[in-house]
């Protein structure tokens, strides 16, 4: 038998360890940053997590690849508190001085006028601005810094790293999309969160701008923060060191995104209407000579001079706020000031009578902000038809002929499923597809690309850019704009490239 005392020591010895493995634990599980368990995800019918297991650890930088709906961007907001869902999501927020929260970074921002409305015409950029329709900069910056108790001071390093000091009296208004993807991160970097969500960060950016946002995200992580990225970019941060891909609704260890990302290109026939030669207004499409474009004293386009031929393919190249957007405005029939310069598309002088639908009628178009304006309620099949008017909906019947178009379309960019289904219910890449068909279901003798391939996966883009060559050789002419040398088309023929709203080179 055991003594009382003798119990009394087991027990205490017994209660120490007990102590001692609870505090082991309690060790353990504050390590683990971010704890991920049974997480529920649906939308309707459609089930994206169903019982998700994941942790994130002190020290650990990851990125998080797969294909286009495969559930990368609902993680994040889980992670984010920004849907409902089942399930756990814990965080263990260190006490420092960084803000306890984990911030996510959407793909793509859509700003508000001074009135609060984020429904106006996007092409409102392209007109004069007397009474400054939108914030500048550095004002919707220092309202930012203003509400989150940031000091200004710390802001001029990341505006110089991206180098966007430029466009610090710019109206957001004024911006091109990679200018609002660097604001988005200016503001994201500035607040210095404790864990940075990144939602396909690269989009939009050019090269330099890349490597720029890389380094300053590996000093980031250098102070604390820890950083999540939903990306199928291979350029990445030296801090990553945890790789994944989400496939079938898990989330699998990987190896560097290119081990999972390369995709075979599935051909599939061009529709026979597509095949048919388009009607050629005339030999040369675009002829614009010494262009300059201003805005008060700012000048965007300074003397440029192009010259677009049936048939041939560009490739349109410069860094963010170059003078891209401002050029093809200019020839879409978008930006006023092109009244006032010498100017010919497809033959005729702009401004000798022909009206904005006139010129739009040749032209099939996709931009990066059509997604922020087009219509909510709009099904896959009526954002297809949508484009034969080039309106930013469809409300209206349509022929026999023009309703088989449509669905020939939606096959050959693997859309037919999706028909019946809200554009704005699908993944981003989806969407992104959906938008393309819409600007070649007229089939246009000009094709006007603006970074078409936005948010499409490695499969994806890769599919879109092998039907823009096959496109190609039934006399479509096509501008294409892509800061990725290696994701374009191969039929690509011609190169112009503009810094600083000056033609640097042409080929």
């Amino acid at each position: 038998m055991f003594s009382t005392g003798s119990a009394r020591i087991g027990l205490d010895k017994l209660a120490a360890g007990a102590e001692t493995s609870a505090a082991i634990f309690l060790k353990i599980k504050t390590m683990e940053l971010v704890s991920v368990k049974s997480l529920n995800v649906a939308f309707g019918a459609k089930t994206v997590f169903d019982g998700l297991d994941w942790s994130v650890s002190k020290g650990e930088n990851w990125v998080i690849s797969g294909e286009s709906g495969s559930g990368k961007t609902c993680l994040l907001k889980a992670l984010a508190g920004k849907i409902e869902h089942g399930g756990t999501v814990e965080i263990n927020f260190a006490e420092t001085s960084a803000p306890k929260e984990a911030l996510y970074v959407e793909n793509w921002y859509k700003f508000v006028n001074l009135e609060g409305d984020r429904n106006f015409y996007y092409q409102q950029r392209y007109n004069y601005h007397a009474e400054h329709d939108t914030l500048t900069v550095f004002a919707e910056l220092e309202k930012f810094g203003g509400e989150r108790g940031l000091d200004i001071a710390k802001l001029e390093p990341i505006l110089a790293g991206f180098g966007f000091e430029k466009c610090r009296q710019t109206q957001l208004i004024e911006l091109s999309s990679g200018e609002h993807k660097k604001l988005q991160l200016v503001r994201a970097l500035w607040l210095k969160p404790q864990i940075l969500l990144l939602d396909d960060p690269y989009t939009g950016l050019d090269a330099k701008s890349r490597a720029a946002l890389n380094d300053i995200l590996d000093s980031e992580a250098a102070d604390g923060t820890t950083v999540i990225i939903v990306t199928n970019d291979t350029e990445l941060p030296k801090s990553v060191n945890k790789f994944a891909k989400i496939s079938d609704g898990k989330i699998l260890p990987t190896d560097r995104p290119e081990s999972v990302c390369a995709a075979e290109i599935v051909h599939k026939p061009v529709p026979a209407f597509l095949k048919a030669s388009p009607e050629i207004p005339s030999q040369v499409f675009i002829q614009a000579r010494n262009v300059s474009v201003k805005y008060d004293e700012k000048t965007i386009l300074d003397n440029v001079s192009w010259t677009v031929r049936a048939g041939e393919k560009w490739l349109l190249q410069g860094h963010n706020g170059s003078g891209k957007s401002t050029l093809l405005s200019l020839v879409c029939g978008d930006n006023p000031q092109a009244y006032g310069n010498d100017i010919e598309l497809f033959g005729k002088p702009r401004g000798s009578g022909e009206s904005i639908w006139d010129i739009k009628k040749k032209m099939g178009i996709i931009s990066p902000e059509m997604h922020w304006y087009f219509d909510q309620n709009a099904t896959v099949w009526n954002s297809v038809a949508s484009g034969l008017l080039d309106t930013m909906g469809w409300f209206l019947d349509v022929s026999f002929s023009d309703a088989q178009k449509i669905d020939q379309t939606l096959e050959f960019f693997d859309l037919k499923a999706d028909r019946d289904t809200l554009l704005t219910s699908l993944p981003l890449g989806k969407q992104r597809l959906a938008l393309l068909a819409r600007t070649v279901v007229k089939n246009p003798p000009l094709l006007i690309l603006d970074e078409p391939c936005q948010g499409l996966d490695a499969a994806q883009t890769n599919r879109f850019n092998a039907a823009i060559d096959d496109l190609g050789e039934y006399g479509k002419t096509i501008i294409y704009v892509g800061h990725y040398e290696t994701r374009l088309p191969k039929c690509l023929n011609h190169k112009l490239e503009l810094e600083k709203g000056r033609v640097l080179s042409v080929q």
